[in-house]
Formats: C-alpha cells, structure tokens, sequence
C-alpha cells in the first residue's frame, strides 16, 4: 500500500479510539457505581471489545468505502453484552446485568460518533484527490471505460485509475493511458499476460490491478495473472461486473473448485420491514403533534402570502403504482398547473422531471418554504395513512412514470418517501440519471441502519437548502 492513502493509519486509529472510548466511560461508570476493582474491569472489557471488533472485521478497509455503518457497531456491542454474561455465569463474578449496560451504554456512543467522524475526515481527504490507491485496469476496452465511469461518478471511494491494460485493438474513450495490449483470445505463453502487466504496474506505481472479467477473461487466465501478481507483491481485485450491491448482500462461497458470488436479494418483507413500518407511523404520528405549531404558522403565511389554498393536492405513484393523493403546503399561485405547459420549453432538467430554478409561478412565501423543505410537512399525514415512508425514493407525477422504462420501473417497488438519497445529495441540482442511480441504490440495498442515516443527512441537507428550488 502506498504512503499516505488512508488506509495506512485508518486502523491503529480506529482501534486506540475503540479502546479509550470503552475503557474512560467504562472505569468512570464502574467507578460511580461502586464497582469492585473498576479500573482492572474497564481494561479486561476493553481488551474483548477490541477482539470482538478484530474477529468481526469491524477494522476492515471495506467498512470505511460503506460508510462506516452503525449496524456492525451495535452488533459487536450486542456480541459483547452477550460474552459479558456467558463470564458472568461461568465464574459467578462481577456486576449486576443493569450496572453492566448502563457501564457500557457511553462507550457505544462515542464509537460510533468517532467512527463516523474519521469515515467524514476520510471523504474530505478523497475530494482533494489524496489518500488514494492507484489502480491498473485490465479489461476489453468497454469494460474499462465502464470502470473508469463508474468510479468517476463518485469520491467516496479510495481509488484513481492510473493505467489500462487493454484486451484486443478496441478504443479506450475514457482518456485513460493504455499501458500495454494484451491477446483479446488468451495468452500463447504462460508469462505473456503478467510481463507486461507487471511492467506497467511497476511503471504506474499502482498499488493493486482490478480485472474485469468478460469473454476475453476466463477463469483459467485470471488464476495464471493472479500467480503472477501475487508473486510480485501486487493486489489483484476482480471485477464481476455487478453494480450498487452493498457489500452485506455478497457472501462468497465455492463450489467444484468455482467461486461464487451469492447475492442476497433486496429485503421486502420479514421482521426489518414490519420495523420500519411500526417507525414509519411512529414516527410520522409523534412530528405532526411536536410540529403542530409550526404546522399552523405556516399556514397562516400561506394564506396571507397569495390567494387559495393553503393545502396543496397532488396525484402521485406510489408502490407498485398504487395512486394516492399526496399534500404540501401550496408554494404555487392557483393557476400553476395551467402554466406548466406553457413553461415546459424552459425546463432546466434533462429527465422526466420539471424543474426551473426561478420558477415565476412560486410565491414569494413559497419560495422560502420550497428552500428549507417546509412545504413538504404535510406528507407527514401520507406517512401516516400508509401512502408513503419516511424514507425512500422521490414520489414521482402519472405522467412521469407513463415514460419510464424498464429500470426506471424498479423504483415504484417500494414506498416513496418524504426523504431519501435523492433529497439528501443534491435535490433539484443531480441530474436524472444521478436520481435514478441513487434511487434504485436505495431500492436494492435497504435497510434501518441506512434509513437512520439518512433521515440524520435529512437535517443537515435541509438547514443547507442547495439544490431545492
């Protein structure tokens, strides 16, 4: 690994703050307590803490590329409670059960704060182009600008392809230097794939190889290179060609000497879903009676800002499309869906959207309103009545989904929500295909642990106010 990426100092820092953070509120709590010998309990927990997070792979690169999830840090705490009182009951030693979750509660916290915290100094780091692993690509010329793509969409990841080797005479159209070309129907000797290969990664300075597999890449092939790699000191990854599948969804098995990629398919239904929707009519229920004042402040404003309805109704598709009427407050003047034709040439979206950024149809409230996504409030009651989730993709008009295809489909497969990856990464400024992508990323990979995420981003991206027009 090269010098400065993250992760040459991601671990040791990850595991010193796991541990003082079990060890400092643990000693005090025990200490507060009455605890007997708090300091020696505080070190043995922290010792198993750190274990517990080493045989979970919670030090792992990948968790930082996912976002550093919460869901293996309460699992390793849960893992943790559990071993605590197997000991407890082994030896018959040590504190109560209560005194021991509430010694422990604290250190959870500041994990997870300080994890998330390195995982946000780790994304600063990337989006200045830093920390990042050079990577040779070795694939048909397609491949590699797919490759090349993909990874420019995005900077929360930690790799910059530096070179390509191609397979075949094909056009690399990505800009991305073609090091060397290699046989499109396979090696004629058993060194012609890793000679150069390995010349151009020397020469590149790259720090591992990513292969796409594809006609011109069988199985036998990959295994030859990855010998030569290997013995060399170079990382080889294989690229499958499978996109925006969360990695808790991959399980890696073999059979009859085949290595398989099991892909766990989206959750819909069971216990997670039976959750979210029990948080989802919670949750809706206990904002509209806290925002109740709000709610009547806003209206006020509404009707005093321009004539007609405080409540706005809208046709909207929701799951499976299913209609349902969805509410906002009125940020429009009356006539604004008989305007829309005349205005739909000034459309500033490239998708099946309309949106204009001085939109001359928005009251002046609504502007203000549509900036901090107050108009948006009256979904709560859709939440509530089961039309919509609190998180999910963006509901979208009849006529819209009258033009989607195939995959533009998949995203009426779960409710909409009142907020979502769209609403939290950009709004009104990503384009359609940015929306898509980060929709059906939703819609594949689920869970509660993201929706807390994401209803957190919620907060932030509405005090920010960008991209809502």
């Amino acid at each position: 690994m090269r010098k400065g990426t993250a992760d040459g100092w991601y671990a040791p820092v990850a595991v010193g703050v796991d541990a003082v953070g079990m060890a400092l509120p643990t000693a005090v709590a025990f200490s507060a307590i009455g605890a007997a010998h708090p300091m020696h309990q505080a070190v043995a927990i922290t010792i198993l803490w750190v274990l517990v997070g080493l045989a979970s792979t919670r030090y792992a690169p990948w968790t930082w590329d996912e976002g550093a999830p919460i869901g293996p840090v309460v699992r390793d705490w849960l893992v943790l409670l559990g071993a605590l009182a197997a000991l407890r009951t082994v030896s018959g030693v040590g504190d109560a059960p209560a005194a021991v979750l509430a010694a422990l509660c604290p250190s959870l916290a500041v994990t997870v704060v300080c994890r998330k915290a390195i995982h946000r100094h780790i994304l600063v780091v990337r989006r200045r182009a830093r920390g990042l692993r050079r990577v040779l690509v070795i694939g048909e010329a397609g491949a590699v600008d797919a490759v090349v793509a993909q990874l420019a969409e995005r900077t929360d990841h930690g790799y910059v392809v530096v070179g390509a080797c191609v397979l075949g005479e094909g056009d690399v159209l990505s800009g991305v230097p073609v090091s060397a070309r290699l046989p499109s129907g396979g090696p004629t000797a058993p060194d012609e794939d890793a000679a150069p290969v390995a010349r151009a990664a020397e020469a590149l300075g790259a720090d591992l190889v990513f292969a796409c597999t594809g006609r011109s890449m069988s199985g036998d092939r990959l295994r030859r290179l990855s010998w030569a790699l290997h013995d060399r000191g170079r990382r080889l990854m294989v690229l499958p060609g499978m996109v925006e599948v969360a990695r808790r969804r991959v399980r890696i098995t073999s059979a009859a000497g085949l290595t398989l990629l099991d892909i766990s398919p989206p959750t819909r239904r069971g216990l997670a879903t039976l959750l979210k929707a029990a948080t989802d009519r919670a949750g809706s229920l206990v904002l509209l009676m806290a925002l109740a004042p709000l709610f009547a402040t806003l209206a006020f404003a509404v009707r005093m800002s321009s004539p007609g309805p405080v409540i706005y109704r809208q046709v909207r598709v929701g799951r499976n499309g299913t209609l349902f009427p969805m509410w906002k407050f009125r940020t429009m003047v009356v006539e604004a869906d008989r305007m829309k034709a005349d205005l739909a040439p000034a459309n500033e979206h490239d998708g099946h959207m309309f949106k204009l950024r001085c939109d001359p149809r928005v009251t002046s409230v609504g502007r203000f309103l549509r900036r901090y996504s107050l108009d948006e409030l009256p979904q709560l009651a859709n939440v509530l009545l089961g039309h919509m989730s609190l998180v999910g993709p963006r509901p979208p008009l009849p006529e819209e989904v009258a033009r989607y295809d195939q995959v533009e489909m998949r995203r009426l497969s779960v409710k909409p929500g009142l907020t979502g990856l769209w609403q939290v990464s950009g709004r009104s400024d990503l384009s359609w295909h940015e929306t898509v992508s980060l929709d059906l990323r939703y819609v594949d990979n689920w869970s509660l642990a993201w929706d807390m995420t994401v209803l957190a981003r919620t907060v932030r991206a509405v005090l920010d106010g960008r991209g809502a027009y």
